[in-house]
């Protein structure tokens, strides 16, 4: 058996999101955070959290940022 030596699921690209209590499948809002750096963004649709994630995906690959695990 070999092991794939490529990472499928890196750390750096897990989030977390937070719904708002009053959000609904029409008005969807709250907080995304990257679990590893940190970074918070606030979103007030789909669209906006969908953009806000491949905004700091941009981020993480023009700063370098490799995953550790």
């Amino acid at each position: 058996m070999t092991l794939n030596a490529e990472i499928k699921y890196p750390t750096r690209r897990a989030y977390v999101v937070k719904v708002r209590a009053d959000a609904g499948p029409h008005a969807l809002a709250g907080r995304v955070e990257n679990l590893v750096t940190g970074r918070q963004y606030e979103f007030a649709s789909a669209r906006e959290l969908v953009e806000l994630i491949a905004r700091d995906l941009d981020i993480i690959n023009l700063l370098g940022e490799r995953p550790t695990a």
